[in-house]
């Protein structure tokens, strides 16, 4: 079952990769910023796209913890470091997304930041999923 419907106004067009706003209606799941590093604290991937698939897997943690799945994610914003790193690695990214949350298009926005905490890290997402009352 879906945990959530997107909204699309009549007249716009289908935004590719995400969705221009999600109604939902259950219980909800909030992650804090998420960053590459795996469950050592230990960042393995040096790189925005090595980093972000790692971001995906430990997200994807995360919500296994409240029996939600990339099903129920319903936003997501991504803080990046590198606008042009971001850039040049959209062709990996994309494909780790799909690898990983399959054709689930959440709400979603993308920030370039100065920096972030954790030195090393390139990105850090932030999730929000909600499972469906009938899922429960």
């Amino acid at each position: 079952m879906s945990a959530h419907q997107s909204l699309l106004p009549p007249g716009w067009p289908r935004p590719r990769g995400y969705s221009n706003g999600i109604a939902a209606d259950g219980r909800m799941i909030f992650t804090a910023g998420i960053v590459g590093w795996d469950e050592n604290e230990i960042f393995v991937c040096h790189d925005l796209a090595g980093q972000f698939h790692q971001v995906l897997e430990n997200t994807l943690a995360v919500l296994a913890e409240a029996g939600a799945g990339p099903e129920h994610i319903v936003r997501m914003t991504w803080y990046i470091t590198d606008r042009e790193e971001y850039l040049t690695s959209l062709s990996a990214i994309g494909a780790t997304y799909r690898e990983l949350l399959g054709h689930n298009y959440p709400a979603m926005a993308v920030v370039e930041v100065t920096g972030l905490v954790e030195a090393a890290a390139k990105v850090e997402i932030e999730t929000t999923a909600v499972i469906p009352a009938a899922s429960r």
